[in-house]
């Protein structure tokens, strides 16, 4: 079902066609200028997408599948069809969807470069935890405040385990999205 950029509707329901193997993800466009964010100044074939197309394809690539085989239709009014910017419209949205994945990779590098910095601040502060935690219980009257102590420690180690564990999955497969939305066959359709 093709997304209708002009009147910003998303399909009420997942289905995508089908043409033998290939899942299409379908667009249907007034212009191709209309694919893109009208505020970004760069050149037709650097442009940003418009973030509702945007969010429609990548949607549509978790939907299907990413490891699946698939192409993007624009369907744009026959007129259209033979402009220059209909022609550099597959290489604006694979530069554009190549660039995302580039930074998203530097996204989940910087995360786990930040997790790992965090994961040896975590373990400095349990073991000053655990030091601390020995002097109380050999001074009477603070076993109370030793076992605070304990918990806080293993506490301090919370966020370097959320980035290990799960922080990270998301950016890995929003990237992978990115890169095979970039490598995905791009075909120009005259409408009707």
């Amino acid at each position: 079902m093709p997304l209708d950029i002009a009147n910003r509707r998303l399909p009420e329901r997942s289905t995508y066609r089908r043409d033998g193997d290939l899942w299409l993800i379908e667009l249907k466009l007034r212009e191709p200028r209309q694919l893109f964010h009208t505020l970004d100044p760069a050149p037709f074939h650097e442009k940003d997408l418009d973030p509702a197309a945007e969010q429609y394809i990548e949607d549509a690539v978790r939907e299907i599948g990413q490891d699946k085989p698939m192409k993007l239709i624009v369907h744009l009014p026959a007129a259209m069809c033979d402009s220059d910017d209909a022609h550099s419209l597959p290489q604006a949205v694979a530069n554009y969807f190549d660039s995302r994945a580039r930074q998203a990779r530097v996204d989940l590098r910087r995360l786990l470069s930040r997790g790992g910095l965090n994961l040896a601040i975590g373990v400095g502060f349990l073991i000053a935890c655990l030091w601390l935690r020995r002097l109380m219980i050999a001074t009477a009257g603070f076993e109370v405040l030793a076992e605070g102590l304990l918990i806080i420690g293993w506490v301090g180690l919370w966020r370097p385990v959320e980035i290990f564990l799960y922080d990270w999955w998301p950016i890995r497969r929003q990237q992978q999205r990115f890169a095979a939305v970039a490598r995905m066959p791009i075909l120009i359709v005259p409408e009707g």
